[in-house]
Parts: structure tokens; sequence; C-alpha cells
């Protein structure tokens, strides 16, 4: 299982927070602004990150993939606070990208990404884990925000 939990993490947060926008923001060849405001935004976005994916792999006894999701409802750590820290996080890794260079390309791939992750919560992953995990699902959902809010 730890295989598919690195694969999924290099699949998924991997090519949408990190590689596809550094090549983008590499691609406009200007030079870096607020490096260390960008670093910051990063590195506070790959820890949690890393931090919710270890709740996935060990409370949860899956990974972030949809084809290995979780067997238990995962409700520990950073999912305390919020019901989608992932994305949250994938968020911050974006933010920071889009602080270090100055490119409307990557802005519009970070709004696009973050519709597609927010449409991608509603429509499915909300729904699933409502039948997966029912009742418990529901307690959970109802003290914990889908964001920060």
């Amino acid at each position: 299982m730890l295989v598919r939990a690195i694969t999924a993490f290099v699949a998924l947060p991997g090519l949408t927070g990190y590689l596809i926008p550094a090549i983008i923001g590499t691609a406009t060849h200007q030079v870096a602004h607020r490096p260390m405001t960008a670093l910051a935004l990063i590195a506070i976005g790959t820890c949690v990150l890393l931090w919710s994916v270890r709740e996935f792999y060990v409370t949860g006894r899956g990974t972030l993939a949809p084809w290995a999701r979780p067997t238990r409802l995962v409700t520990t750590g950073p999912y305390r606070v919020t019901r989608n820290p992932m994305y949250l996080c994938v968020a911050f890794v974006l933010a920071g990208w889009c602080t270090l260079w100055d490119s409307t390309g990557l802005r519009i791939y970070s709004v696009v990404t973050l519709c597609i992750l927010f449409t991608r919560v509603l429509w499915l992953e909300e729904r699933w884990v409502a039948r997966e995990f029912g009742v418990q699902w529901d307690a959970y959902r109802a003290r914990t925000p889908r964001w920060l809010i």
C-alpha cells in the first residue's frame, strides 16, 4: 500500500500543485518575486499536505487516490479543522507559485484547478463519503467545515 500512496501523491498533487505550475512559472522567464513569501506558502502547504496524506494512510488505511480510497473515515490531524485539508494545501502551494512568478497563465491555471477541485468535492467526493460512512460522516460534517469557515 505504501507504493500506491507514494504513486498517488506523485500523480495527483505532485503534478497539479508542483510540476505543472513550476513549468508554467519557469516558462515566463521572469525574475522571482517575493521568494521568501512564496517559499513560506509552498512550505506550509507541503507540510500540511504530507500530514494529511499520512492521516489517510495511517488512520484511513488508504491513499488519496480514487483507486485506493481510505476504508475508515479520517477525522484526525488536519481533518479536525477542515474536511478538505489536501485541497486547501494545494491552494496554498499554488498561491506560493503565483507569488513567486507574476504569470497570468499561472493565475488562470490556479483558478481553473481550484474550481475543478471544488466541483470534485461537491459532486463526487462528498457523495461517496456520505454513501460509504453514513451517520459517521453526517456527525463529522456537522462539526467540521468543508474549508476553513
